[in-house]
């Protein structure tokens, strides 16, 4: 069994029924399971609320609830916590840095050991982070 937590990049693709996002979807194993974060919540409504009134943010805003009310959505927990100001200082002292959005989406995959399903690269610099990529073919 997986389990996989969803950044804004692939809950993005969800949105715009990505044909290699949905592929992902339907290849996972029955005991499978995803989960986004609050963060990311809060990534996708700033992301709708910057697009122009009309047809185009009414679909994706209707996607975008339908998608968050099927996801189990992580809270940002005190351990979730105590592993950001982990992350963040060790990327530091290594002289790398992430997104403060993006430390706590990392934190929280790795608190909570799931795989982060994501096609930004900038989380290619946490070890021990488990990465998977649906913006390309299942």
């Amino acid at each position: 069994m997986s389990v996989y937590l969803l950044d804004t990049t692939t809950l993005s693709l969800l949105m715009r029924e990505s044909a290699s996002a949905i592929g992902h979807l339907e290849t996972m194993a029955a005991g499978d399971r995803i989960t986004t974060s609050v963060i990311v919540r809060g990534e996708i409504g700033y992301g709708l609320a910057k697009v122009a009134a009309g047809r185009r943010r009414r679909d994706l805003v209707v996607r975008a609830a339908a998608l968050l009310r099927e996801l189990p959505c992580e809270p940002v927990s005190s351990s979730i916590a105590d592993r950001y100001a982990v992350l963040k200082r060790d990327l530091q002292r290594k002289g790398s840095s992430l997104d403060e959005n993006d430390l706590w989406i990392a934190a929280t995959a790795l608190e909570l050991d799931r795989t982060l399903v994501t096609s930004d690269s900038d989380f290619g610099r946490v070890e021990a982070l488990r990465l998977a990529d649906w913006s390309r073919g299942a």
